[in-house]
Parts: C-alpha cells; structure tokens; sequence
C-alpha cells in the first residue's frame, strides 16, 4: 500500500491475537452494536409473553451471558449457584470453573468480573426468576441454570444442556434478527464480546 499510494497504514492486528494455524484467512466478524441490540431488544420484550416462561427467561439469561461476558457455551451450563460471587469486587465476580483449558490441559479455572451489567442481569436471575424452578435454589451445588427437569437422585433440578440453549439463539435470530438467521452462534456472541471491549478501550 505504502508503494502504491504513498500512505502508511497501521496494523490493525496485534502479534499476540493474530490468526495462527487452520485459524489463518478465517475472519469471524460479530453482528454491529445495533445488530445486537436489536436481538435483545426483542428478545427481552417477548420473554413475559412466552409460552413458557421460564425456559424463555433461562435462555435469555444465557445468550445475555455470552454478549455481556463472552462466557462460552459449555461455562454457562456448567455454573452453579454458587459461582456467584457478589461479594468479590466492584460488581461481583462468576467463579468459572469449567474454562477451557490450552493443549487438553483439562478446565481451567477463572474469575470473570460482572461488568457491562451483568451483575443486574445476575440479580435479576437469582430474585425473580431461578426459584420458581424448583424448590432447590437455596442449593449452593444446583445448577445456576436448570433444565426443567428436576432430579430425584440429587435433589435439585436437572442442568440444562447445550443443544436446547443454540436452538433458543437459533430461533430468536431468525425471528428478531433474521439477517443473521444460520450465522449467529453462542461462540459469534463471544467474539462480539471480546471485540466491543476491545473497541471500549480494553486491551
């Protein structure tokens, strides 16, 4: 560029967070700002009126999850109760203990601070909504979000599972968001994540 038209241009990817790998020339770029707040926008208005409402509630807690903290799938299912921790920081902080880990090291575990409003989301979760599942949300070992299910064997509800969570973002895009109906994945809202941090001043 710099020989053709005399102009410099910076570098827009850094050496520690270029692609590498089967990665390189496979460019994910999230939906915008606006895109994403027109999902949620929808999605939120529509929970109360929803057939059932408390899978739609849990499955809008879980896509918000993603957005705000860039949690991956398999984290979200596997928090429990007690991952919680308001108590640990300025907004509370979400014990992960399920991270994943680099080169099959096993999970690795993090704390994620509740930022972007996440701690609201969180509180919301917990006061209005949780407890109507089953009577096991004083259960520190229950699963933060539960299947509808509940499991005789351990006392408390059942753990949602992955698939009925993608199917809930898959049929929310194509109804709020249809631009991005067969695109818009649970991984998709973790890049979108990373990269509005990223364009907010994070490093």
């Amino acid at each position: 560029i710099r020989r053709m038209t005399g102009v410099t241009v910076d570098q827009p990817i850094d050496e520690f967070n270029r692609q590498k790998g089967k990665s390189l020339g496979k460019i994910r770029v999230p939906p915008s700002d606006a895109e994403v707040e027109e999902l949620f926008t929808g999605w939120r208005a529509s929970v109360p009126d929803a057939r059932k409402y408390l899978p739609a509630a849990r499955d809008y807690f879980a896509a918000s999850l993603w957005r705000r903290l860039g949690l991956r799938i398999n984290e979200s299912v596997m928090l429990d109760i007690r991952d919680w921790r308001p108590d640990l920081g300025g907004f509370g902080k979400l014990h992960v203990r399920f991270g994943k880990g680099s080169g099959g090291r096993g999970s690795k575990p993090r704390l994620v601070p509740a930022i972007n409003g996440a701690d609201q989301l969180i509180d919301w979760w917990l006061a209005e909504v949780r407890h109507q599942f089953g009577d096991d949300w004083q259960n520190p070992d229950a699963p933060l979000m539960p299947s509808e299910r509940f499991d005789d064997e351990l006392g408390r509800c059942g753990r949602i599972g992955h698939n009925s969570l993608r199917r809930a973002l898959t049929i929310q895009t194509e109804r709020f968001l249809p631009a991005w109906a067969g695109r818009l994945t649970p991984h998709v809202l973790r890049h979108y994540c990373a990269s509005s941090l990223y364009g907010a001043g994070m490093d």
